[in-house]
């Protein structure tokens, strides 16, 4: 009798993980490449140059729809601002005289290929400066239309506006320093980032840290919760957890199940039931993955992306040793939140990991809107707490 129970049990996570694996997704990823800014006087232009990849080799994906909805995050007047929005189709294959502006013809993306849209945008800014604005946010609305069916879909990706905070940065010095940028995005390089903002007056044994989710955004790992397709699963499991978890909500914990795969968090939370139930907590943390630690739902990220589920960073560890070796300093990516837990995720000197932890611990950076995903922490107070443990 328990054999044809275990046999029940293997059949039914077999069926899952194989319905799982067979739902057919989209396999187009857009990405923005690069950006040119023109601005003369109050009138602000910006061309961006965004690239679609079919991931699939034998399948062909429609694009009937493309549609962009630029928006201006950090307004602070009552100043009514209108928006002018051009977009261009750069299709390889489509002559130059067939090309339409601001008009989208329904275009098919063969396996493999890729295919480029260009985008400007045009404003003007009468009363505001420049500086109350915080970043100009560009939501892509298209359909995917192939196998799969019909695919509504969202995208979005901030592009930069002049805001310098690099002199501020360099102007005092503190033990602990929280370093302010820009809202970052995927036209941002990580490394470059580090290089324009760690201060001047920095000594090689201090460390640079930078959060895990700002890192994560650079590298592209965020989804726009309308894109997340929840599972009957991933409703179920997700009523197990606290309210305030990332995977207390079924799009939250499917973006886990899409990460890990259905079969892993399954057995990940029977067993983290099991030992919860004799007072052990965290077992579901320490099985189902990195990705269950690191994910952050809506709303657990500044704006623009508090609408979009950020997922933990890739490739860590070589980033902390490429960028040490590139600035000569040490570096290291975290994850801090105001309860005073800090997870030291990845570090280019594994010495210093405890440190990092008490230096931390306050949560200098801050949870809110700061825009300081950067902290310097000065060898002075590293000396300072080596001696004090």
């Amino acid at each position: 009798m328990l054999f044809y129970f275990l046999l029940l049990i293997i059949i039914t996570f077999i069926i899952i993980e194989i319905n799982h694996y067979l739902r057919q997704n989209s396999p187009l990823v857009i990405k923005p490449k690069e950006y040119k800014k023109s601005i003369l006087n109050s009138k602000h232009k910006y061309t961006t140059l965004v690239e679609i990849n079919n991931l699939q080799k034998r399948m062909e994906v429609m694009i009937p729809s493309f549609k962009v909805n630029p928006q201006l995050i950090g307004r602070t007047k009552n100043e009514e601002v209108i928006i002018h929005t051009k977009v261009r189709a750069l299709h390889p294959d489509i002559e130059e005289k067939e090309k339409h502006n601001n008009y989208w013809d329904a275009y098919i993306l063969k396996g493999k290929k890729s295919t480029f849209v260009e985008i400007e945008i045009e404003f003007e800014l009468k009363y505001n400066s420049l500086d109350e604005i915080k970043c100009l946010w560009v939501e892509i609305e298209w359909v995917n239309y192939g196998p799969f069916g019909s695919l509504k879909r969202f995208d979005g990706f901030v592009i930069p506006t002049l805001l310098d905070f690099r002199e501020e940065n360099t102007s005092k010095i503190n033990l602990i320093d929280p370093i302010k940028t820009h809202i970052l995005g995927t036209l941002d390089d990580p490394i470059d980032i580090l290089k324009s903002f760690i201060p001047k007056n920095y000594s090689p044994s201090d460390i640079l840290t930078i959060g895990e989710s700002p890192l994560a955004i650079m590298q592209g790992k965020y989804i726009d919760y309308r894109n997340v397709q929840a599972s009957l699963l991933s409703r179920l499991i997700c009523k197990g957890f606290h309210p305030t978890s990332s995977l207390a909500t079924a799009c939250g914990m499917q973006t886990l199940i899409d990460t890990s795969g259905p079969t892993r968090v399954m057995i990940s939370w029977l067993i983290g039931a099991v030992f919860k139930s004799f007072g052990v907590k965290g077992i579901f943390y320490r099985l189902a993955g990195e990705q269950a630690r690191l994910i952050d739902d809506i709303t657990g990220t500044t704006p623009p992306y508090d609408k979009s589920i950020v997922l933990g960073p890739i490739d860590t560890q070589n980033f902390c040793f490429k960028a040490s070796k590139e600035l000569n300093v040490n570096v290291a990516v975290v994850d801090v939140n105001d309860l005073g837990r800090v997870k030291v995720v990845s570090t280019s000197n594994v010495k210093k990991i405890e440190l990092i932890k008490r230096a931390l611990k306050t949560n200098p950076a801050g949870n809110s809107n700061q825009q300081t995903p950067l902290v310097l922490i000065r060898s002075d107070v590293l000396n300072i707490q080596s001696r004090e443990s």
